[in-house]
Formats: C-alpha cells, structure tokens, sequence
C-alpha cells in the first residue's frame, strides 16, 4: 500500500477541464483572427484596392 491514493471524482473533473479547454483551443485556433485583427486586414485589402484602382489605365484611351 505504498501507491499514492487517487480521487477518482476529482480525477475525473480535472480530465472533464482539460478536455473542455482543449477543444475551446482548437475552436480558437480553427476561428482564426480576432475581430481588431480582422478590421485591420480589411482596411488593408480596401486601401490597396483603391491604391490599385488609381494606377489602372483607362481601356477607352487604348482604342483610340
């Protein structure tokens, strides 16, 4: 009897939590970017598009 005794109730608990966490990571993690994040990367992709726009020539200048 020199094994240390395990409570099997709280054993239990402790795996229920880590599981708990472990899956809230991996929704975490499958979500992807926090929402500052995601306004950051649109305004990004916005500012672009229209730095892009600004550089296009226009097709009716090439018929001519």
């Amino acid at each position: 009897m020199a094994e240390k005794l395990i409570n099997l109730r709280l054993r239990r608990k402790q795996k229920a939590r880590d599981d708990k966490r472990r899956a809230g990571d991996t929704a975490a993690a499958q979500s992807g970017l926090s929402n500052a994040q995601r306004s950051e990367a649109d305004a990004i992709t916005r500012l672009r598009a229209r730095q892009f726009d600004g550089k296009r020539l226009d097709d009716a200048s090439q018929d001519d």
